[in-house]
């Protein structure tokens, strides 16, 4: 079983930066997709961004894109979602989850349904 524990969520203002960590523990597989989802309250779970540990291919959601930046440290067992130019309607609980699809190694999955395993999120707070 895969464990997946976020942090690095908190308060910042519009324009501001924060930089997410999900570190992965248990057995883990050396070919895993790892995506970042983000859940705002009386929303639905929206897809960010993921990131293939074996090829390092990165796929990113419109709205974050050139903005957020998804990246790893295999070593660590760690994937990392830097958010940049932060805007309110970022405010959300952010998620990691981990597939074990191999297409996704390639195609980048977007899709919640793909992803088995999931962190408990960390809470991030866009405000002035």
């Amino acid at each position: 079983q895969v464990q997946l524990v976020e942090s690095g969520g908190g308060l910042v203002q519009p324009g501001g930066s924060l930089r997410l960590s999900c570190v992965t523990s248990g057995r883990t597989f050396s070919r895993h997709t790892t995506g970042w989802f983000r859940q705002a309250p009386g929303q639905e779970r929206e897809f960010v961004a993921t990131i293939s540990r074996s090829t390092g291919n990165t796929y990113y959601a419109d709205s974050v894109k050139g903005r957020f930046t998804i990246s790893r440290d295999n070593a660590k067992n760690a994937v990392y979602l830097q958010m940049n130019g932060l805007k309110p309607e970022d405010t959300a609980v952010y998620s990691c989850a981990a597939s074990l699809w191999e297409y996704c190694q390639d195609y980048g999955c977007k899709r919640a349904g793909e992803y088995g395993s999931w962190g408990q999120g960390t809470p991030v707070t866009v405000s002035s």
